[in-house]
């Protein structure tokens, strides 16, 4: 391919619209283009590495047993009222009605319609187990889309789904896809760690999310330094902390006018944040949430979600606390109403002593305030997000923490779609049972996007050699030259018989302005022929990751162009 012919236009400043790293690159090489607001055409370059991504899938996909299908985009109404996620499922899915006022939605997720297709053929344990896949593009109305692909309303994504008979075959499955899907972003060439995370929307229990480590991940992972522990902060589960024993004092109100936080409070009363609780308050479809957690620590919104079993929260309004009884800044747990507002305490408050909370009262909190004598809670759950220097809940090791991209989660869906859809088997003993069900999804245009995250510089991106859109760009410093013309396209041909991907740069510009489109795409290898080498009987090799050069013999150079290849490959 001649760069002259390649529809890749490049921009000089970068759009204002893009905020992060994969973003602003791919419009300025020309990758791709917006469209509308959270859509975007892929130019070919964008196209090639895709194409490249979805090879890898493909091929550890049929390695792990598992077979391509294609369903459709638009899903009826009725399976989703099936599982009962018409409803619940929030403002994300594109809702549609035909010409004859049928309700549809554009898939955001596709587990209603598989379990649909398997409900209709598959009625035998002996036809078990099974796993199909497919790769396709998804539709959510994101309420903010922003970041590029990293946030937007219409995606690329590869969606698998697993059938069987129990749960040991399903933890079999889920072991096959996540030892697939390490295989698969390994192959990628990216820096990635799998962490243990919640559901989410799509339900059941067990998951693990596949996170590209990158400073400008949107999502924060918590980790062991002691051993392989890893989750989504959201996920992170914390054993509750113990407190000296102390001998109860006699609850006492007391005036604190003017603090309105937690450290206002504890510095008017001279006291230690740990000897505090403080209160989040949400409104929810089951009314007026309080969440409770030490003055130190933070609540985790999506463990308030799971416990109280909602599908989302939201923060209260002022007139919803004054309904209840309570006042913003000055919220406690003693004293409410039960049947007005679910209180929510995390398990490491109930082990606290003559703590201060708010009284429920502008201008006054609780001290000497005790568990289980003052307040009885809705619920007594973790709900705290876990913190750089807790404990590790699986060894006791130190915690730390950083920045990572979601490109692929898995999930045990186990009966949640099968028992609702009544997608059954006969078992051994003919009996009719819901099969067990697996779910795998992976971002295809995330993947691309994460990979710029993790391997760019100033100049441009950085591609890992096994997805770049071509493995090699030829530099002519000047294509009017007929010597360096002449020997610009015979290294090209020969390259390319030698089955390398290269691109040929044969416009008439100045040589730094090709070398800064080089940088800006940011292929592995650049090569660059000039008079001065040329008179020597020499080409200049450049690798984009290192910047290194390497000067090899004008006509004696494809071996070592395609071991330096190979070498970025592993």
């Amino acid at each position: 391919m001649l760069v002259s012919k390649l529809y890749a236009p490049t921009l000089r400043e970068v759009p204002a619209e893009a905020e992060i790293p994969s973003h602003k690159l791919m419009l300025r090489a020309g990758y791709m283009r917006k469209s509308a607001t959270g859509m975007y055409t892929f130019l070919p370059l964008a196209q090639r590495v895709l194409k490249k991504i979805e090879a890898i899938i493909r091929e550890e996909m049929e390695a792990a047993g598992a077979q391509e299908i294609l369903m459709p985009v638009l899903q009826p109404s009725e399976l989703w009222k099936q599982s009962g996620r018409w409803d619940a499922y929030g403002g994300e899915m594109w809702r549609i009605k035909d010409r004859h006022g049928h309700d549809y939605c554009l898939g955001p997720t596709h587990e209603e319609m598989i379990t649909f297709l398997a409900q209709m053929d598959v009625n035998s344990y002996r036809q078990l187990p099974l796993n199909l896949y497919q790769i396709q593009d998804k539709f959510r109305d994101e309420r903010r889309p922003r970041f590029g692909l990293m946030r937007s309303r219409e995606f690329i994504m590869k969606d698998g789904y697993s059938f069987d008979v129990d749960e040991a075959g399903l933890d079999k499955a889920y072991e096959k896809m996540y030892q697939a899907y390490t295989n698969i972003f390994q192959r990628c060439g990216l820096v990635f760690r799998p962490v243990e995370a919640d559901s989410g929307a799509i339900g059941g229990n067990g998951s693990h999310e596949f996170m590209v480590l990158a400073d400008s991940g949107e999502a924060e992972i918590c980790y062991c330094t002691q051993c392989n522990y890893a989750a989504d902060t959201e996920k992170a589960e914390l054993h509750p902390l113990e407190s000296a024993p102390e001998e109860l004092k006699e609850k006492e109100k007391v005036a604190t006018p003017d603090c309105k936080t937690i450290q206002a409070v504890c510095d008017y009363l001279k006291a230690p944040v740990e000897k505090s609780v403080k209160a989040v308050a949400y409104t929810s479809a089951k009314g007026l949430i309080l969440c409770f957690v030490r003055g130190d620590h933070e609540v985790n919104e999506t463990k308030v979600v799971n416990t109280v079993g909602v599908p989302e929260i939201e923060m209260a309004p002022a007139e919803e606390l004054a309904a209840a009884g309570t006042h913003g800044g000055y919220m406690g747990p003693c004293g409410l109403d039960p049947k007005k507002v679910i209180i929510v305490c995390d398990a490491t408050v109930m082990n606290m002593h003559n703590f201060c909370c708010g009284a429920n009262e502008e201008g006054y909190h609780w001290i000497n305030v005790n568990p289980g004598r003052d307040f009885t809670p809705t619920y007594v759950a973790d709900i705290r997000l876990m913190q750089e220097g807790d404990p590790c809940p699986h060894c006791g090791g130190t915690i730390a923490k950083a920045r990572g991209i979601e490109v692929g989660q898995i999930f045990k869906l186990r009966d949640k779609y099968s028992a609702s859809m009544g997608a059954t088997i006969l078992d051994e003993t003919g009996k009719s049972i819901p099969m067990q069900m697996g779910c795998y999804g992976i971002g295809v245009g995330r993947t691309m996007a994460a990979a710029v995250e993790q391997n760019n510089d100033k100049d441009g991106i950085i591609w890992p050699a096994q997805i770049a859109p071509y493995h090699v760009l030829i530099v002519p410093v000047n294509i009017k030259d007929d010597a360096i013309r002449e020997k610009a396209f015979s290294v090209y041909e020969e390259l390319t018989k030698a089955g390398l991907e290269v691109l040929l740069d044969d416009r008439d510009e100045r040589p730094g302005v090709k070398f800064k489109d080089a940088d800006l795409y940011g292929f592995p290898l650049r090569i660059t022929i000039g008079k001065k080498t040329l008179d020597k009987g020499q080409i200049e090799v450049r690798t984009r990751k290192t910047g290194e050069t390497v000067l090899l013999p004008a006509d004696d150079f494809t071996g070592t162009v395609r071991d330096m290849l190979e070498a970025l490959q592993k």
